[in-house]
């Protein structure tokens, strides 16, 4: 884990900015296309991290960028390259633009201040949207990744935001993958490599240090 100074060094608020990958009610909800990882999400504590560390955003002036992946009724735009895709056009529920399904989940409250991304195709909530210019329009130098799947967007996310020249921070307990034991060995084995792993505790207390000086 970092040090707290060296922490709070990145953690600029002016220049910082917080991502949600994906805390849509279709993914991480109780009645989700993917249950199980819904389950991971909730039970671990990681969609109430990610809550936690959304109010804190919005107390300390960080700016708050959700990133939603969905689709068209019509599926016009969407891949079908790859496995994963041509799987979800068969799950029960669908992200389908405007729906319930594509709003961001509670515990997590949307202020008016935040932006939401929202992309049809591809598995990154970077590369291939607005994201990035965004980053760069708001003076972002550091990007907080929260959210899910360990498994997929979000080492998309944390490559794509170090490609681009973005300091990355991974708070571990606010991102959620399948099976449970998955995430620890990839944080550990591969977004350690390239990102400041840290804890929320320890970015909420960097926030509030932040906020009170």
């Amino acid at each position: 884990m970092p040090s707290s100074e060296r922490l709070s060094e990145l953690l600029d608020p002016t220049a910082t900015v917080l991502l949600t990958v994906e805390c849509q009610q279709g993914v991480v909800g109780p009645d989700g296309a993917l249950p199980e990882l819904a389950r991971a999400a909730r039970s671990s504590g990681a969609l109430g991290n990610v809550a936690r560390l959304v109010a804190a955003a919005h107390d300390s002036g960080v700016q708050v960028i959700h990133a939603i992946a969905e689709r068209r009724p019509d599926g016009r735009g969407a891949g079908r390259n790859a496995r994963l895709f041509r799987a979800a056009e068969r799950l029960p529920v669908q992200q389908l633009t405007g729906t319930t399904a594509v709003r961001v989940a509670p515990p997590i409250e949307v202020a008016e201040q935040d932006i939401v991304v929202r992309r049809l195709h591809g598995l990154s909530p970077i590369q291939g949207t607005e994201v990035d210019a965004l980053l760069r329009n708001l003076g972002c130098r550091t990007l907080i990744v929260t959210g899910v799947s360990a498994n997929v967007a979000i080492p998309n996310a944390v490559f794509d935001a170090v490609n681009h020249g973005y300091t990355v921070v991974v708070p571990a307990d606010a991102i959620a993958g399948v099976p449970a034991d998955y995430t620890p060995a990839m944080i550990r084995h591969t977004l350690a490599l390239v990102a400041t792993v840290a804890t929320t505790e320890e970015v909420l207390g960097c926030l509030r240090r932040r906020r009170g000086s």
